[in-house]
Protein backbone atom coordinates (compact mmCIF):
# COMPACT_ATOMS: atom_id res chain seq x y z
CA UNK A 1 0.00 0.00 0.00
CA UNK A 2 2.94 2.23 0.61
CA UNK A 3 4.15 1.90 -2.87
CA UNK A 4 0.86 2.46 -3.76
CA UNK A 5 0.06 6.15 -2.28
CA UNK A 6 4.07 7.28 -3.17
CA UNK A 7 3.52 6.35 -6.72
CA UNK A 8 0.07 8.64 -6.94
CA UNK A 9 1.80 11.40 -4.84
CA UNK A 10 4.98 11.18 -7.09
CA UNK A 11 3.21 11.30 -10.78
CA UNK A 12 0.69 13.99 -9.63
CA UNK A 13 3.48 16.32 -8.51
CA UNK A 14 5.65 14.96 -11.37
CA UNK A 15 2.54 15.95 -14.18
CA UNK A 16 1.26 19.58 -12.28
CA UNK A 17 3.28 21.96 -13.89
CA UNK A 18 2.19 20.79 -17.04
CA UNK A 19 -1.40 20.01 -16.05
CA UNK A 20 -1.64 23.12 -14.39
CA UNK A 21 0.66 25.53 -16.40
CA UNK A 22 2.41 26.39 -13.15
CA UNK A 23 5.76 28.53 -13.45
CA UNK A 24 7.52 26.84 -10.47
CA UNK A 25 9.20 23.15 -10.85
CA UNK A 26 9.25 21.09 -7.78
CA UNK A 27 11.70 18.06 -7.60
CA UNK A 28 10.83 14.50 -6.30
CA UNK A 29 8.95 14.77 -3.25
CA UNK A 30 10.09 12.47 -0.26
CA UNK A 31 7.38 11.20 1.90
CA UNK A 32 6.87 9.71 5.72
CA UNK A 33 4.41 8.60 7.74
CA UNK A 34 3.39 8.26 11.62
CA UNK A 35 0.95 6.41 13.47
CA UNK A 36 -2.01 8.51 14.21
CA UNK A 37 -2.25 6.96 17.95
CA UNK A 38 1.58 8.64 17.94
CA UNK A 39 1.54 10.05 21.70
CA UNK A 40 3.73 12.60 19.88
CA UNK A 41 0.64 14.48 18.74
CA UNK A 42 -0.92 14.76 21.95
CA UNK A 43 2.88 16.85 22.77
CA UNK A 44 1.92 19.38 20.39
CA UNK A 45 -0.73 20.96 22.54
CA UNK A 46 2.35 21.99 24.77
CA UNK A 47 4.79 22.56 21.86
CA UNK A 48 2.84 24.36 19.46
CA UNK A 49 -0.39 25.78 20.61
CA UNK A 50 -2.95 23.89 23.20
CA UNK A 51 -5.95 24.10 20.28
CA UNK A 52 -3.19 21.52 18.54
CA UNK A 53 -5.17 19.34 16.38
CA UNK A 54 -5.31 15.39 17.04
CA UNK A 55 -5.28 13.07 13.59
CA UNK A 56 -8.37 11.78 15.82
CA UNK A 57 -10.06 15.36 15.32
CA UNK A 58 -9.97 15.13 11.73
CA UNK A 59 -10.98 11.37 11.49
CA UNK A 60 -12.36 9.72 13.93
CA UNK A 61 -10.80 5.82 13.10
CA UNK A 62 -7.33 7.65 11.95
CA UNK A 63 -4.94 5.49 11.28
CA UNK A 64 -2.64 7.21 10.06
CA UNK A 65 -0.99 10.49 8.72
CA UNK A 66 1.00 10.73 5.57
CA UNK A 67 3.49 13.79 5.41
CA UNK A 68 5.49 14.35 2.17
CA UNK A 69 8.09 17.63 1.48
CA UNK A 70 7.70 19.31 -2.05
CA UNK A 71 11.59 20.49 -2.86
CA UNK A 72 11.75 23.59 -4.94
CA UNK A 73 13.55 23.02 -7.81
CA UNK A 74 16.76 25.60 -7.63
CA UNK A 75 16.08 28.27 -10.09
CA UNK A 76 13.13 29.28 -7.39
CA UNK A 77 15.70 28.97 -4.14
CA UNK A 78 18.65 31.05 -6.23
CA UNK A 79 15.89 33.81 -7.39
CA UNK A 80 15.56 34.59 -3.21
CA UNK A 81 19.65 34.98 -2.29
CA UNK A 82 19.88 38.48 -3.53
CA UNK A 83 18.18 41.40 -1.88
CA UNK A 84 16.17 42.17 1.33
CA UNK A 85 12.73 41.44 -0.05
CA UNK A 86 11.38 38.16 -1.51
CA UNK A 87 12.00 37.51 -4.81
CA UNK A 88 8.87 37.04 -6.72
CA UNK A 89 9.32 34.02 -8.01
CA UNK A 90 9.41 32.59 -4.45
CA UNK A 91 6.10 34.35 -3.56
CA UNK A 92 4.46 32.64 -6.87
CA UNK A 93 6.12 29.11 -5.32
CA UNK A 94 4.29 29.93 -2.24
CA UNK A 95 1.05 30.31 -3.86
CA UNK A 96 1.87 27.52 -6.62
CA UNK A 97 2.90 25.34 -4.00
CA UNK A 98 -0.10 26.09 -1.52
CA UNK A 99 -2.65 25.12 -4.67
CA UNK A 100 -0.45 21.86 -5.35
CA UNK A 101 -0.81 20.85 -1.49
CA UNK A 102 -4.63 21.27 -1.90
CA UNK A 103 -4.74 19.82 -5.14
CA UNK A 104 -2.47 16.93 -4.35
CA UNK A 105 -4.65 16.05 -0.76
CA UNK A 106 -7.71 16.08 -3.29
CA UNK A 107 -6.71 13.74 -5.46
CA UNK A 108 -5.03 11.54 -2.86
CA UNK A 109 -8.55 11.41 -0.92
CA UNK A 110 -10.46 10.20 -3.83
CA UNK A 111 -7.85 7.56 -4.86
CA UNK A 112 -7.85 6.44 -0.97
CA UNK A 113 -11.38 6.40 -0.86
CA UNK A 114 -11.30 4.32 -4.33
CA UNK A 115 -9.37 1.70 -1.91
CA UNK A 116 -12.57 1.81 0.25
CA UNK A 117 -11.05 4.22 3.07
CA UNK A 118 -11.12 7.67 4.37
CA UNK A 119 -9.04 10.72 4.25
CA UNK A 120 -9.26 14.29 5.06
CA UNK A 121 -8.45 17.05 2.60
CA UNK A 122 -6.35 19.57 4.76
CA UNK A 123 -5.44 22.54 2.93
CA UNK A 124 -1.55 23.88 3.26
CA UNK A 125 -2.15 26.94 6.02
CA UNK A 126 -5.20 25.49 8.04
CA UNK A 127 -6.46 27.79 10.62
CA UNK A 128 -3.60 30.35 10.98
CA UNK A 129 -3.90 32.50 13.76
CA UNK A 130 -2.63 35.63 12.40
CA UNK A 131 -2.59 37.27 16.24
CA UNK A 132 -0.56 34.20 17.50
CA UNK A 133 1.46 33.15 14.27
CA UNK A 134 0.51 29.63 15.18
CA UNK A 135 -1.75 27.07 13.07
CA UNK A 136 -3.97 24.42 14.53
CA UNK A 137 -2.28 22.10 12.46
CA UNK A 138 1.03 22.24 11.70
CA UNK A 139 2.71 20.46 9.01
CA UNK A 140 5.87 20.82 9.72
CA UNK A 141 5.81 19.16 13.09
CA UNK A 142 3.17 16.73 12.03
CA UNK A 143 6.09 15.81 9.80
CA UNK A 144 8.61 15.67 12.15
CA UNK A 145 6.79 13.07 13.96
CA UNK A 146 6.29 11.06 10.87
CA UNK A 147 10.24 11.82 10.41
CA UNK A 148 10.27 13.49 7.60
CA UNK A 149 12.83 15.96 8.74
CA UNK A 150 14.80 17.82 12.13
CA UNK A 151 14.46 21.12 12.53
CA UNK A 152 16.85 23.63 12.16
CA UNK A 153 18.24 26.48 13.79
CA UNK A 154 16.04 28.69 11.54
CA UNK A 155 12.97 26.72 12.59
CA UNK A 156 12.71 25.27 9.44
CA UNK A 157 11.75 21.64 8.76
CA UNK A 158 15.07 20.04 6.95
CA UNK A 159 14.61 16.75 4.98
CA UNK A 160 17.07 14.67 3.10
CA UNK A 161 16.27 17.12 -0.10
CA UNK A 162 16.75 20.47 2.39
CA UNK A 163 14.21 22.87 3.86
CA UNK A 164 13.37 24.86 0.21
CA UNK A 165 10.09 23.44 -0.22
CA UNK A 166 6.69 22.89 1.41
CA UNK A 167 4.89 20.35 3.98
CA UNK A 168 1.84 18.59 3.22
CA UNK A 169 0.03 16.28 5.17
CA UNK A 170 -3.36 13.82 5.09
CA UNK A 171 -4.60 11.55 8.01
CA UNK A 172 -6.61 8.52 6.63
CA UNK A 173 -7.71 5.37 8.05
CA UNK A 174 -5.76 3.30 5.51
CA UNK A 175 -3.35 2.02 7.60
CA UNK A 176 0.27 2.11 7.02
CA UNK A 177 3.32 1.04 8.92
CA UNK A 178 5.28 4.42 10.48
CA UNK A 179 8.59 5.42 9.01
CA UNK A 180 11.19 4.76 11.47
CA UNK A 181 12.50 8.19 13.40
CA UNK A 182 16.40 8.62 13.42
CA UNK A 183 17.59 10.69 16.59
CA UNK A 184 20.41 12.53 14.55
CA UNK A 185 20.17 15.95 14.03
CA UNK A 186 20.57 17.25 10.43
CA UNK A 187 21.69 20.89 11.60
CA UNK A 188 25.12 21.72 11.71
CA UNK A 189 24.54 24.39 14.18
CA UNK A 190 22.38 22.09 16.66
CA UNK A 191 24.61 18.85 15.61
CA UNK A 192 28.38 20.34 15.91
CA UNK A 193 27.48 23.90 16.69
CA UNK A 194 29.07 25.42 13.46
CA UNK A 195 27.39 27.42 10.47
CA UNK A 196 24.54 29.91 11.91
CA UNK A 197 24.11 31.26 8.04
CA UNK A 198 20.39 31.37 8.58
CA UNK A 199 21.32 33.75 11.55
CA UNK A 200 23.33 35.82 9.20
CA UNK A 201 20.84 35.51 6.61
CA UNK A 202 17.86 37.00 8.50
CA UNK A 203 17.73 40.43 6.93
CA UNK A 204 15.99 42.05 9.74
CA UNK A 205 17.23 40.17 12.65
CA UNK A 206 14.01 37.96 13.86
CA UNK A 207 16.32 34.44 14.45
CA UNK A 208 18.42 34.70 16.54
CA UNK A 209 20.84 32.17 18.27
CA UNK A 210 18.93 32.50 21.58
CA UNK A 211 15.76 32.70 19.97
CA UNK A 212 12.84 33.59 17.26
CA UNK A 213 10.58 36.48 17.36
CA UNK A 214 8.04 35.13 15.03
CA UNK A 215 6.31 38.70 15.40
CA UNK A 216 9.19 40.43 13.94
CA UNK A 217 9.53 37.73 11.67
CA UNK A 218 5.87 37.97 10.07
CA UNK A 219 6.44 41.83 9.98
CA UNK A 220 8.71 41.14 7.54
CA UNK A 221 6.91 38.39 5.93
CA UNK A 222 3.59 41.22 5.41
CA UNK A 223 6.24 43.60 4.01
CA UNK A 224 7.12 41.27 1.45
CA UNK A 225 3.05 40.82 0.55
CA UNK A 226 2.38 44.40 0.09
CA UNK A 227 5.18 44.41 -2.58
CA UNK A 228 3.30 40.88 -4.81
CA UNK A 229 -0.15 42.17 -3.80
CA UNK A 230 -1.54 41.31 -7.47
CA UNK A 231 -0.49 37.80 -7.16
CA UNK A 232 -2.01 36.62 -3.81
CA UNK A 233 -1.22 36.51 -0.15
CA UNK A 234 2.54 35.93 -0.23
CA UNK A 235 3.60 37.06 3.73
CA UNK A 236 6.81 34.92 3.12
CA UNK A 237 10.41 36.02 3.59
CA UNK A 238 12.31 32.47 3.22
CA UNK A 239 15.90 34.51 3.47
CA UNK A 240 16.88 32.05 6.08
CA UNK A 241 16.38 28.66 3.93
CA UNK A 242 18.36 30.20 1.14
CA UNK A 243 22.35 30.06 0.65
CA UNK A 244 22.65 27.50 3.60
CA UNK A 245 24.08 24.31 3.52
CA UNK A 246 20.46 22.72 3.96
CA UNK A 247 18.89 24.51 1.55
CA UNK A 248 19.27 21.26 -0.58
CA UNK A 249 20.18 18.38 1.44
CA UNK A 250 20.73 17.22 4.82
CA UNK A 251 24.00 18.44 5.36
CA UNK A 252 24.65 15.99 8.04
CA UNK A 253 24.57 13.02 5.29
CA UNK A 254 22.49 10.15 5.79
Amino acid sequence: MRETVEKYIKDFVKGYPDTKNTETRWLEPIIAYADAKNESFYQLKEVVTPSHGLPTDFLEDAKTVITYFLPFEEEVVESNIEGKESSRTWGVAYIETNQLIFDLNTYLHEKIQEMDFESTIIPATHNFDEDLLISEWSHRHVAYIAGLGKFGLNNMLITEKGCCGRVGSIVTNLEIPPTEVTEKEFCLYKAKGVCKLCVSGCVNGALQVEGYDRHKCYEMCLYNDKLSGDLGVTDVCGKCMVAVPCSFKNPMGK
